[in-house]
């Protein structure tokens, strides 16, 4: 006899946004194909769902006011029995005391105990309206799991490496992610296999800092294994990262050049061009440091591309130190910067030393970096036109009739295909460059 309505159990069904970087997007897809396996399925909006769950980032303030205003904005439907939970950086960061801040929040968990969700969702199914799931800074655990649910057939990540022990002093991270951890090569080397198989093209390494790969098992240096990821059968372009460059080796670039899967760019986070303010950053490198791993990289038989990070008004950066910025900028040519004012974070070593660049100050030297920083990229780019480059099809604008395409070198490249022609996404095809701007090419199909 079939059950009858009131008999059959309730659909499980959870919202999941995400705030931050790659590596929270793919903690996400690993946290949503976790929950599908436990009998969830996923809904596009909160008010379908009955878990509500915000993977959080708290590497900048604001992003981690939007998880709270946003907890706020849906507070309401609370009443309407629907279960709120705070993943990631913000939920590790703050632990217990997101629980006084939202009382409707009934689970707190740091990315290190997503291994543990599945008895957290029991827990929370029973009715606790406290679930944590808060580990140390010195967890040996990773979140490898075999539910991932990638949401691009394409493009999908790896994680090598979680955690980060540089302790840079206005990051929070080793705080919130815990002390570096790698998986085994043969591990990431599996996941690589079996990604291509199901048709994955195109893969991309992640970690805090990358670079920074340990092998527990002695087999493999980053070097090496970015190497043998390249040549796994199927796979056609490789990236990572982001990049620390204190473990930036000559080899890197070696494999870059004998692998021509390995992407041509490379995003090396700088923070800043001062050696002084380097230093008062605990970055672990100097400005001559950092630009001898420029020469390595300029010195490749291919041309990579480089993008960086910087952060302005750092507590002591001086109009000197911002300028020694600027002739960074200058003297390696980024094709692309990230760009951002300088925010203390709880708990970072930068807290205790004197933030007095007004906010003023702070945005005006970003205005003028970032248009520094414009003026280089539109004369990078426009040394393009002309060229053909293979891009992988990401999608198409509809509305200019265009595709959007993306080079190895992490630029977009938009463009023009015959109506007979046209390709689908994920396919690769040869692209002539017609046009630049500072932050994309744009381009018609050949061949």
């Amino acid at each position: 006899m079939a059950p009858t309505e009131q008999s059959r159990p309730a659909e499980k069904t959870f919202y999941l946004e995400t705030f931050g970087c790659q590596m929270n997007a793919h903690d996400s897809e690993k946290v949503v194909g976790t929950l599908m396996a436990q009998g969830y399925r996923q809904v596009n909006t909160v008010e379908q769902a009955g878990l509500v769950l915000y993977n959080t980032c708290s590497i900048r303030d604001k992003a981690e006011q939007k998880v709270f205003h946003r907890l706020n904005d849906f507070k309401k439907l609370h009443s309407q029995g629907k279960k709120f939970g705070v993943l990631g950086c913000v939920a590790q960061q703050e632990g217990e005391k997101i629980f006084e801040r939202a009382p409707y929040v009934s689970l707190v968990a740091g990315s290190a105990s997503y291994r543990n969700l599945p008895q957290m969702l029991v827990q929370l199914e029973a009715g606790n309206s406290r679930v944590t799931g808060l580990d140390d800074r010195q967890t040996d655990q990773a979140f490898e799991t075999e539910f991932t649910a990638r949401g691009n057939p394409h493009r999908g990540y790896i994680t090598i490496i979680e955690g980060c022990d540089k302790f840079c002093a206005y990051c929070v991270v080793p705080y919130t992610r815990g002390k570096e951890r790698s998986r085994t090569s043969d591990s990431v080397l599996a996941e690589a296999v079996n990604m291509a198989q199901s048709g994955y093209t195109e893969i991309q390494l992640l970690g805090q800092n990358v670079n920074s790969y340990h092998d527990p098992s002695g087999k493999k240096s980053f070097a090496e294994l970015l190497a043998a990821v390249g040549e796994v059968s199927g796979i056609r372009r490789v990236r990572f990262t982001t990049s620390h460059p204190r473990d930036f080796t000559r080899e890197i670039v070696a494999a870059i050049d004998a692998v021509p899967t390995l992407c041509d760019h490379v995003h090396l986070p700088v923070q800043s061009g001062s050696s002084k303010i380097l230093k008062a950053m605990l970055r672990e490198y100097t400005r001559e440091n950092y630009l001898e791993r420029i020469t390595w990289v300029r010195a490749a038989r291919r041309p990579i591309s480089l993008t960086t990070d910087v952060i302005v008004g750092f507590p002591g950066e001086t109009m000197a130190d911002f300028e020694q910025t600027l002739t960074l900028l200058d003297e390696v040519g980024y094709d692309g910067v990230f760009a951002f004012k300088y925010s203390p974070r709880p708990n970072t070593p930068a807290l205790g030393m004197i933030d007095s660049i007004a906010e003023e100050e702070k945005s005006r030297r970003l205005t003028i970096l970032q248009e520094r920083q414009r003026e280089i990229q539109r004369a990078n780019y426009s040394k393009h036109v002309g060229s053909i480059f293979e891009v992988m099809v990401e999608g198409q604008n509809t509305a200019r009739g265009q595709w959007i395409g993306r080079t190895s070198q992490n630029k977009t490249l938009n463009f023009t295909a015959d109506a007979g022609h046209a390709p689908a996404a994920g396919a690769y095809c040869s692209v002539k460059v017609t046009g630049s701007f500072p932050n994309s090419l744009l381009g018609e199909m050949v061949g």
